[in-house]
């Protein structure tokens, strides 16, 4: 699945380029913001409703669908470029294709912590996504920029394609488990189902603190599309093949950026770290529009790979740990929809600020937002990062009973959303014999006494879970426990534990085996009922 995210990632920025230079032929600076406007304007309002499928349907399908149809319409895009005249029906197949391609990130977005078992893992996961795709960000428009040095915007739109093709291919046969998903199939529930996405992005404070510094960043990645491309043929006299040397550098910085994120990963600070990288995103505009040199102006660039690497690592990682894990296809959509639109608005306006206030011009007044906005939320990211790591500390506990080990990390998250806390002071009962049984109880501090029939059956300390065998067996409790010293308990609500065990086989037999091995060792005289 990374190798796929490397293959779409290469054919966007690739893309970028082409198109770039296709428009900039057509029409100049103003053709090239308003091509970029029209390219990523509908995919803005699609994206919301395509990541419902992301919701309903296994999300490798979601990711081979989307390579597809990318491949044929940029194919077919070829095949009119070909014959050397650009008409609006090669415009129209790349809003179709970049149509398609906000229906992935979502969905590879999605999927990427269902493979994952930890917050380090998953954590790791995304640095190496982010490598990839720093790698990506450097191939894809290198090779754009040689393939328009020797060839043509054809060919350069064909090598899109065969890479949007070989995306899909890579995850044909990926195997994982999903737990159920519900079906709305009217039109009022896929409209009820993406309102769900932006929602959820509003009402929790600390997301949307996240996506509103994303959205800063990604105003100013609009504003560059056009930039690089202006910056190229008009203030350093490079053409086309600078344009696409000049976005290679965003990858050669994504890349330092990304090996030293992995080098140095733990998970912590994250919501610092996207801050760190959006505000890398404007400081180097400010100094490329102070010092107009070209040897400059790329490891300037360079600093904005560096940015985009943090960005991505800090975003993609909290988002899909703060957000519930049914809604998150949605919600990465509604985020995807946001980005588009702000990529679009940042292409649109910036040939007028380019016409107001020349190319050096507009290099600094686009550069100044993003740090502003970092300036502005720095003493609130602090929270986020401690409410990370306290998270961090409930599902280490709960990792440490047996039958929730094999849970995906969006599987235990939810569980640590929906953890308790309970006191019980020594030598009193968490629950007796013939008790109703409505939770299930992980020890954190502490020790208890399982007693049955009047006499010990077993001593648990921290770490140990008790309390399954009712919710498994649908029965009252088959022993006393009592705490034998204070004992601080996590507790989970009997249809929570149920449905977080129940949806994974692995960690269904378990627990079936747990419940099994302690009523082979004891087994009540009376057996209470339900």
């Amino acid at each position: 699945m990374q190798l796929s995210f490397g293959a779409a990632w290469s054919g966007e920025w690739a893309f970028v380029v082409a198109l770039g230079v296709v428009a900039f032929r057509d029409g100049g600076p103003t053709a090239v913001g308003l091509v970029a406007f029209l390219r990523m304007a509908p995919p803005a309002l699609i994206a919301p409703f395509s990541s419902v499928l992301a919701d309903r349907f296994r999300r490798d399908h979601v990711l081979i669908v989307s390579g597809a149809i990318r491949a044929g319409a940029l194919a077919a895009a070829a095949g009119l470029l070909a014959t050397g005249v650009t008409t609006v029906a090669v415009y129209a197949l790349a809003v179709l294709a970049s149509g398609a391609f906000v229906a992935y990130r979502p969905a590879h977005s999605a999927l990427l912590p269902a493979l994952c078992r930890t917050p380090l893992e998953f954590t790791s996961a995304t640095v190496v996504r982010g490598l990839i795709g720093a790698v990506s960000t450097v191939l894809g428009p290198a090779a754009s920029a040689l393939i328009l040095g020797v060839s043509s915007p054809a060919a350069a739109f064909g090598f899109v394609a065969a890479l949007s093709a070989l995306s899909a291919l890579l995850v044909v046969r990926l195997s994982y488990e999903t737990p159920a998903r519900v079906a709305y199939p009217s039109v009022h529930g896929i409209l009820s189902q993406v309102a769900e996405g932006f929602r959820a992005l509003a009402g929790q404070r600390e997301a949307s603190l996240l996506v509103r510094l994303a959205l800063a960043q990604t105003f100013t990645r609009g504003c560059l599309t056009v930039l690089l491309v202006v910056v190229a043929f008009d203030l350093l006299g490079t053409g086309a093949a600078g344009a696409g040397v000049l976005t290679a550098a965003l990858g050669v910085g994504a890349v330092a950026g990304s090996v030293g994120a992995l080098a140095s990963v733990t998970g912590r600070r994250l919501a610092t770290i996207q801050a760190i990288g959006v505000a890398l995103w404007g400081v180097p505009l400010v100094l490329s529009g102070v010092f107009p040199n070209g040897v400059a102006i790329l490891g300037f660039m360079c600093a904005i790979g560096v940015g985009n690497a943090l960005v991505d690592l800090g975003l993609f990682t909290l988002l899909a740990r703060l957000a519930p894990q049914h809604l998150m296809g949605r919600i990465f959509g509604a985020l995807e929809g946001l980005i588009a639109l702000m990529v679009a608005l940042g292409a649109l306006v910036t040939p007028l600020l380019i016409h107001v206030l020349g190319v050096r011009g507009a290099l600094i007044a686009v550069g100044v937002v993003a740090p502003t906005l970092v300036a502005f939320v720095w003493p609130h990211l602090r929270h986020i990062d401690a409410f990370i790591v306290r998270r961090d500390d409930e599902i280490a506990m709960l990792k440490r009973v047996g039958m929730l080990q094999p849970l995906p990390l969006l599987a235990i998250e939810n569980l640590a959303l929906r953890t308790e806390r309970s006191h019980v002071a020594a030598g009193a009962d968490v629950f007796q014999h013939g008790d109703s049984g409505d939770r299930f109880y992980i020890i954190h501090h502490g020790e208890a006494e399982v007693i049955g029939d009047g006499r010990l059956i077993r001593v648990l300390g921290p770490g140990d879970c008790f309390g399954e065998v009712a919710l498994l067996h649908d029965v009252r409790r088959t022993a006393t426990v009592r705490a034998r010293t204070e004992l601080d308990l996590y507790t989970l609500d009997r249809e929570v534990f149920l449905s977080a065990v129940g949806d994974y086989s692995v960690s269904a037999r378990e627990a079936d085996g747990l419940a099994r091995d302690r009523l082979d060792a004891f087994t009540p005289s009376t057996f209470p009922p339900a």
